[in-house]
């Protein structure tokens, strides 16, 4: 028997038959309690049933057991005789007896427990049995306040980056929820640490000494170290243990201390293979228990405390883990002198340019220290520290805060900026005078104040005048004039217009955003841009110059009926003359020569005089043609460009915000 046993009350695995083989064969009182064990067995047969008998004849090994010879019947004999032993004097109900007698076994876990017994020199421990009748309750893992909202912080970022970033970007936030989420649920009264080292650092042997007893084993033999081993000082870890993927087999308890309660009850110790074993298998081991546990002890010796692989894949990496983190130099007996010191100095100094902080002077940080754990120099010192750690109960917490640290840190590219962003007004002004041009609301502004005119003209103006340039524009020679532009022309030009709006509007938009984020305001803005100007010509059409002749003011009569005076006075001068000529009316020159005078004079003046009020009216008309029409084109582009691109803004300043309070920076 050793002092180690299962770890949980529902962590039970038979033994393997060719190590209880091995392990009986060796006790020389084997032989002559063959005989007593077989009748034991064969009286618990009967009482346990049929049932129990079939499979215990049904299993290949006991087959394998008895064809093996006469070592192989004594030693299975007296091992079912432990077992029957054990479950008639513990129980009397049949399936009590069962269960009972196979969890007394489960200690043995096959090869590495034989070499345990064979290293042990015959020294028997106390067996330490902590099943207890009632189920163990465990007390879930409580996070505190601010971790609490990085989390959420954290989940809403990842929530709201979906759509505008990879997967991969968000792989490791993703995998800090999950495994935040999965720690929250287990127990909160226990503290997982691994041992982890490079070959021949004498993890194991440190991991036997923190136990008290030979648990892992230890040898010249590289890699020594195959598979991870648990050990754990009190109760209820299991489910711990059963997420970083350790069989029942692989679970052990300490020696019972037997003053008391033990100072590092709560720890859960974890021996990983070497970091830097040959084997693959080793590696993937510890790469991933690394990634669960909520603290790593890191064991260096004199030869390999510099090496460039644990410090380059492992220690800097793991930077921001420095309040969870210890890292121990070993094998110090083997320092002479003052050589200790100044290795353990020299170790300080790589830890500093690896960025870990130093747990020194009372500041939070790694603690290093220096033992041997071959002769327990400075074995108690570690201890003393592993349980004043476990004792705060606060490991996980910062274990977690540390991966969000990281996390944060790697998404940092493509969430922070260092420069203010966003649609300025000045440039939103800019996007919808362009689309005004391309629209040509100022073209449009100008003709319809050209139309008021030439209406005030028409109506307000001298018929000689009228009919004078009447007589221009159709003797006008059309050879010599410039060919006027096609409406294709027109239109393939307000659409390269548009498009430059477009693209300036994004461009100004998406400065100095993060790659993504930049990329998703352009999509945008070009996913809005399509039908542009389709819908701006519709707009100018609905919106542009209203047909027919433009609205007149109230003066207009008045004007229209001392221009028609005017000419009345000059037909009456005229013809007054005319009858004066032809001897009809007296000769009286001097009144139709004055009415003509008037009418000939007064026409034109009333015509100035028109054309001068009619600018005002006019200007105002043409302002106003331009203003429905920009206003037009800045609702159609507003809608279809400027407001999917602040959509987008809006996001990033969210994600943003999201983004502040994961680092813990509240901005």
């Amino acid at each position: 028997m050793t002092a180690v046993t299962d770890q949980d009350p529902t962590e039970h695995t038979d033994q393997p038959d060719d190590d209880v083989r091995g392990s009986d064969a060796r006790n020389t009182d084997a032989g002559k309690e063959d005989a007593r064990h077989t009748d034991v067995r064969k009286a618990h047969a009967r009482t346990t049933g049929a049932r129990n008998a079939d499979v215990r004849e049904a299993d290949p090994r006991e087959a394998d057991a008895r064809k093996a010879g006469t070592v192989g019947h004594s030693s299975r004999g007296a091992s079912d005789g432990e077992r029957a032993a054990h479950t008639d004097s513990t129980s009397t109900s049949t399936s009590t007896s069962t269960s009972t007698s196979t969890s007394t076994e489960t200690w043995d876990d096959g090869l590495i427990a034989r070499r345990v017994n064979e290293t042990a020199e015959g020294t028997r421990f106390p067996m330490t049995d902590n099943r207890s009748a009632a189920p163990q309750t465990v007390t879930p893992l409580v996070y505190d306040g601010s971790l609490r909202s990085r989390l959420e912080a954290l989940r809403e970022l990842v929530g709201l980056s979906r759509t505008r970033l990879d997967s991969r970007t968000l792989s490791e936030a993703g995998r800090v929820l999950d495994e935040a989420s999965v720690r929250r649920r287990l127990s909160g009264q226990h503290t997982v640490v691994a041992i982890a080292g490079a070959t021949g650092s004498g993890k194991s042997q440190l991991f036997n000494a923190l136990a008290g007893v030979t648990i892992s084993e230890t040898g010249v033999r590289r890699p020594t170290t195959a598979a991870p081993i648990a050990c754990s000082w009190s109760d209820g870890a299991a489910s711990l243990i059963e997420r970083l993927g350790i069989p029942p087999r692989l679970r052990r308890r300490p020696l019972p201390t037997g003053d008391g309660e033990s100072p590092l009850r709560g720890l859960v110790l974890i021996d990983l293979p070497d970091h830097d074993s040959a084997a693959v298998q080793h590696r993937r081991h510890v790469d991933r228990i690394l990634a669960l546990v909520d603290a790593v002890i890191w064991v260096v010796d004199p030869e390999k405390y510099a090496d460039a692989v644990l410090h380059e894949r492992y220690l800097r990496p793991m930077a921001a883990h420095a309040e969870v983190m210890f890292v121990v130099l070993n094998q110090i007996d083997r320092l002479p002198g003052e050589a200790a010191e100044q290795v353990l100095d020299d170790l300080r100094r790589l830890l500093d340019e690896d960025g870990i902080a130093l747990g020194e002077y009372g500041e939070p940080g790694t603690t290093v220290l220096a033992l041997s754990a071959l002769t327990g120099d400075g074995v108690g010192e570690l201890r003393e520290a592993l349980g004043q750690f476990v004792s705060e109960r606060g490991a996980p917490n910062r274990r977690i805060s540390a991966d969000v640290d990281i996390a944060a840190a790697r998404l940092w590219p493509v969430y922070a900026t260092q420069r203010r962003t966003g649609l300025s007004e000045q440039a939103r002004e800019e996007f919808s005078d362009r689309l005004a041009d391309a629209v040509g609301a100022t073209a449009a502004g100008e003709a319809a104040e050209r139309a008021w005119l030439r209406n005030a003209n028409r109506a307000c103006g001298t018929p000689w005048l009228r009919l004078w340039r009447w007589y221009q524009d159709r003797s006008e020679p059309t050879t010599g004039r410039l060919p006027g532009r096609t409406q294709a022309d027109e239109e393939a030009t307000a659409r390269q217009r548009v498009e430059q709006a477009v693209r300036t509007v994004a461009d100004r938009a998406s400065a100095g955003l993060p790659a993504p984020w930049a990329q998703a305001v352009r999509e945008a803005a070009v996913r809005g841009s399509q039908g542009l100007p389709e819908s701006l010509d519709e707009l100018t059409a609905r919106a542009g110059v209203p047909a027919g002749r433009p609205p007149r003011p109230g003066w207009w009569p008045v004007a229209v009926l001392v221009q028609a005076s005017m000419t009345i006075l000059q037909f009456l001068g005229g013809l007054w003359l005319l009858g004066q000529i032809i001897g009809v009316m007296a000769p009286n020159l001097g009144v139709p020569v004055l009415l003509m005078v008037i009418g000939i004079v007064g026409g034109p003046l009333i015509e100035w005089s028109c054309r001068m009020a009619a600018r005002g009216p006019a200007r105002r008309y043409g302002l106003e043609a331009e203003r429905r029409l920009r206003e037009a084109a800045a609702g159609c582009g507003r809608a279809r460009v400027l407001d999917p691109v602040a959509a987008e803004l809006l996001r990033y300043r969210e994600v943003r915000e999201q983004y502040g309070r994961v680092v813990g920076t509240g901005r």
